[in-house]
């Protein structure tokens, strides 16, 4: 649909990205919230409406990053299921890096952490879900919160939780000038593709064997 109203001159790629992102956010923000709230109440999280609103801004977040890099991957593959299988594992390899099915400590150096888990957005959620919820609390045995995220789940307690999700938002922004790079990129390409296909190809001699089929059908002139 925006190639074909693109080519009729109704607008441009910015104007695309941008509208797509601001038309996106109400139907993220009820996806959020409403599911959110079901899931965050039932098990007890950390009570207080303040870690309830960093828990849904975070959600909003999360899927906001789906989305863009969905929207990356549709834009580079040439059809749906294609692009549906390539984003799947490309999320599923960001996940097995994001510190959480395996510790940060723990997760092999070569690529899986430098520079896989420092890049993937779901290492910036797990840390500020912890955090979000562990920060505060004091348990029965002496210890605190703040020990078991840095003990148990080895987390970087140098910075606070809202730095995490500021990471994200800014992760959103870098993902959707990215789309627009890929979408202007496409636009700039496609002309030189089309020409280049498009050039005619070079005439060939063909080379004729049978001497003899040439001779017979040349004209008699008597020599």
């Amino acid at each position: 649909v925006f190639e074909r109203e693109r080519l009729n001159g109704h607008y441009g790629a910015t104007a695309f990205v941008v509208g797509n992102s601001f038309s996106a956010v109400p139907y993220l923000i009820i996806v959020s919230l409403v599911p959110g709230a079901i899931v965050y109440y039932l098990p007890g999280l950390h009570k207080g409406y303040q870690h309830f609103f960093y828990f849904v801004l975070l959600l909003f977040a999360c899927m906001m990053l789906v989305e863009s890099l969905m929207m990356i991957v549709a834009s580079l593959v040439p059809n749906y299921l294609l692009g549906i299988i390539t984003g799947s594992g490309i999320q599923g390899m960001m996940i097995l890096g994001g510190g959480f099915f395996q510790l940060p400590n723990d997760i092999p150096k070569i690529f899986w952490k430098y520079p896989l888990y420092y890049i993937v957005f779901h290492k910036y959620a797990y840390q500020g879900m912890f955090k979000n919820e562990f920060e505060g609390l004091k348990f029965d045995n002496n210890q605190d919160g703040e020990q078991i995220l840095r003990d148990t789940w080895q987390l970087e307690l140098g910075y606070s939780k809202w730095v995490d999700l500021a990471i994200l938002f800014g992760m959103v922004v870098v993902y959707r000038l990215v789309f627009l790079g890929i979408i202007k990129a496409t636009e700039k390409l496609k002309p030189v593709v089309k020409a280049f296909m498009d050039v005619p190809p070079k005439p060939t001699t063909q080379i004729i064997e049978n001497l003899e089929a040439i001779m017979i059908n040349l004209p008699n002139t008597g020599n």
